[in-house]
């Protein structure tokens, strides 16, 4: 092999990109506690573009998490509210 070439194996680099890491919530975990913690003291109102920096996410992802986390949040109630310039989501505690 040359000087400074390296090796890698791709079969290990394609697993490890495949695989999340445990060590971090995911992306809806983290939107899911982050509403949790909002919504305890009742009913809450928002556009995805005022909490995206307070969740590390783009507004577009919180969007598209927000009807997964509809669907699948037991805990929490979630309704499209308005269709204005964005939407605004209703958001508590069920």
């Amino acid at each position: 092999m040359p000087v400074g070439t390296v090796s890698v194996n791709r079969s290990d680099t394609m697993s490890s990109m495949l695989q999340p890491s445990t060590d971090e919530p995911t992306k809806e975990e983290r939107l899911k506690s982050y509403l949790r913690g909002k919504a305890e003291d009742g009913e809450m109102y928002f556009k995805s573009k005022f909490i995206a920096d307070d969740v590390g996410l783009s507004p577009k992802e919180i969007g598209a998490l927000m009807v997964k986390i509809r669907d699948s949040a037991s805990d929490l109630e979630i309704e499209k509210w308005s269709y204005t310039s964005a939407t605004t989501w209703r958001v508590e505690l069920a």
